[in-house]
């Protein structure tokens, strides 16, 4: 890929004569210096940024797929009704923190420098690994730990995720930059995959490890980042937009933790959307996002200009970058609760092992981001971003209404193939998409642009939580409760028991099937099942009771999922293929100072 020959290396020499000699320490260190005229630095620029990328979104997944043992290791039962909201924020709390700051952090970037920013996330996602994986307390005090160090360390995540396209962008021209933004942008999106996999094999060994495993990979990088990342792109000094940080920061926090929220149960209803709290976050954060859009039209030096989105193209691409997420991150959750609900233990496995065993079915999803996205890249540089990005989208789509055929317990070549082709389609669009934005900006605007790009893309993985749960759940809530009732009383179970765990809220058994906890066995507790006899105690908790029993109800809540994802991801399609305005001749997004227009894709 770097195709350069040793031709193509320049080396220092002392007189014209002869070649440099290996004996002359000063002619080595010259010749191990990259500086940013160097043929190879582009390819050192993406190498750090990529493994910074990399461990920023492994560590937005690998938490998710570990939380059994971590809770297990503190001692705490993420299911006990108070403890739901150290679950929820385990949860989202990372990629909450991303999304709200990775604008400002991207701003600072343009106005400090972008890799003075991003060398000091590698610093702080390092210390912040050795905090996590050093907790000493147990019980809430311990989840509490773990959740504030998680935000410090999503800070350091952000530095690096709003900095490394901005950074890739400066250093490689139009014509090979689709290519490495795919390297970049599809490493990342994988590691919401590769997380998965990673944190389920290390929480079999031991919880604290899924922390300290950033840490060598973090001092590398930092290490690395500090000697050889150079700021070579614009950098326009100017003022701090203070109340556009504060704003923006407030606003879209509370919309999102009350999206979070509202997938709790509140006041007897399965769901908390009626919680004034929630409520209050919803209008509240809308009310302070509209003050923000005013606050940005009217300062001098805005946090988020606004004006990019007067371009067509950047505008499609934020557009489909948040569509493209919400509907990505939906089919994320979903297809870990089908497996670990449904499929896995139909198949003989206990539900212990379902969160590791999860992450490993899902391989094929991983592999076709890893197989597409360089590829589309390249060939976007060479035949236009446009049709790939859509393509990709639409590629998504065919994926979702296979995804909506199959029954509850499919066959797995079937189900391999078409989370392969989700991933496919993903690749496809993550690296054209990208670069479209990216090139639609002027150079100073770069770290912005690339902030706000990543605000759309964690800001929809966020919603995807709060809106695919709400749906799945409204579906179980008309259908499971009479299932479960039926299904417990033909097992001997009390109707006045079995009426009063139908009546709990579906959400707790969707956690319980996410988190990898038998589920019945979880709802009726050692007491009920302590009272029945032992082949019906046997058969309530055993592999099949459950998935057969919730496989109907499960389905037709997949079935408005799904629906929903197939329309999010043609919309998004459609966002992708927009063109400039006829007629604009005069557009500052399209000129790079110095270098002139950026070519179209």
């Amino acid at each position: 890929m770097i195709g350069l020959s040793l031709a193509d290396v320049s080396y220092p020499t002392g007189s014209s004569d002869r070649e440099p000699s290996d004996r002359d320490p000063a002619q080595r260190a010259e010749r191990r210096w990259i500086g940013p005229d160097h043929p190879r630095y582009p390819w050192v620029a993406l190498s750090n940024t990529t493994l910074g990328t990399l461990i920023a979104t492994i560590n937005s997944s690998i938490v998710l797929i570990s939380l059994p043992a971590i809770f297990n290791g503190i001692d705490l039962d993420p299911l006990q009704p108070g403890n739901v909201s150290y679950l929820l924020w385990m949860l989202m709390g990372y990629m909450l923190v991303t999304a709200v700051l990775v604008v400002t952090l991207g701003r600072l970037g343009d106005i400090y420098g972008r890799v003075r920013i991003y060398n000091a996330g590698f610093l702080i996602f390092t210390v912040t690994s050795v905090a996590l994986s050093l907790d000493p307390l147990h019980g809430g005090g311990g989840a509490l730990w773990l959740i504030g160090w998680r935000v410090a360390q999503a800070v350091g995540g952000s530095m690096l995720m709003a900095n490394s396209a901005a950074i890739i962008t400066d250093v490689f021209p139009a014509e090979r930059r689709g290519m490495a933004l795919g390297v970049n942008i599809v490493a990342g999106i994988a590691g919401s995959f590769i997380g998965l996999v990673l944190g389920g094999l290390l929480a079999e060994w031991n919880w604290r490890s899924i922390f300290w495993v950033n840490v060598p990979i973090g001092i590398l990088g930092t290490v690395w980042a500090y000697r050889s990342l150079h700021d070579t792109g614009s950098r326009r000094p100017a003022r701090i937009d203070w109340w556009g940080n504060v704003t923006f920061a407030l606003g879209l926090t509370a919309l999102l933790a009350a999206i979070t929220y509202g997938i709790q149960p509140y006041g007897g209803h399965t769901m908390g959307w009626t919680n004034p709290w929630v409520l209050g976050g919803l209008f509240g954060g809308i009310v302070v996002l509209v003050a923000f859009c005013l606050i940005e039209s009217r300062v001098a030096e805005p946090m988020f200009p606004l004006a990019l989105f007067r371009d067509p193209i950047f505008a499609g691409g934020n557009a489909a970058t948040l569509l493209g997420s919400i509907a990505r991150g939906g089919l994320q959750f979903m297809l870990i609760i089908w497996l670990q609900g449904i499929w896995l233990p139909l198949h003989g496995y206990d539900y212990a092992d379902t969160p590791l065993w999860a992450g490993i079915y899902l391989v094929p999803l991983t592999v076709g981001f890893l197989a597409a996205g360089p590829i589309a890249g390249y060939l976007s540089d060479r035949y236009g971003a446009r049709l790939f990005a859509s393509g990709g989208l639409l590629v998504m789509a065919v994926s979702f209404g296979g995804l909506l055929v199959l029954p509850t317990d499919f066959g797995y070549p079937a189900f391999a193939f078409l989370v392969f082709l989700n991933g496919l389609g993903g690749g496809l669009f993550a690296a054209p998409n990208t670069s479209l934005i990216m090139s639609s900006v002027p150079a100073e605007a770069r770290g912005a642009a690339s902030g706000m790009r990543a605000t759309f893309q964690n800001a929809g993985m966020v919603l995807s939580i709060g809106v695919f749960f709400s749906l799945m759940v409204a579906g179980l809530a008309s259908s499971l409760p009479g299932t479960l009732s039926s299904g417990l009383t033909a097992q001997g179970v009390p109707a006045a028991d079995a009426h009063a765990i139908a009546a709990l809220p579906p959400v707790g058994t969707l956690f319980a099937a996410f988190l990898g906890y038998n589920p019945i066995q979880n709802l009726l507790g050692p007491h009920v099942l302590s009272q029945l006899p032992p082949s019906s105690a046997h058969t309530l908790t055993g592999r099949q009771f459950f998935p057969q029993l919730i496989s109907g109800p499960f389905h037709d809540g997949l079935v408005v999922v799904f629906w929903l994802a197939i329309a999010m991801s043609v919309v998004a399609a459609a966002a992708s293929l927009v063109r400039d305005r006829p007629g604009v001749a005069d557009r500052a997004a399209t000129v790079e100072r110095g270098t002139g227009p950026v070519p179209r894709t």
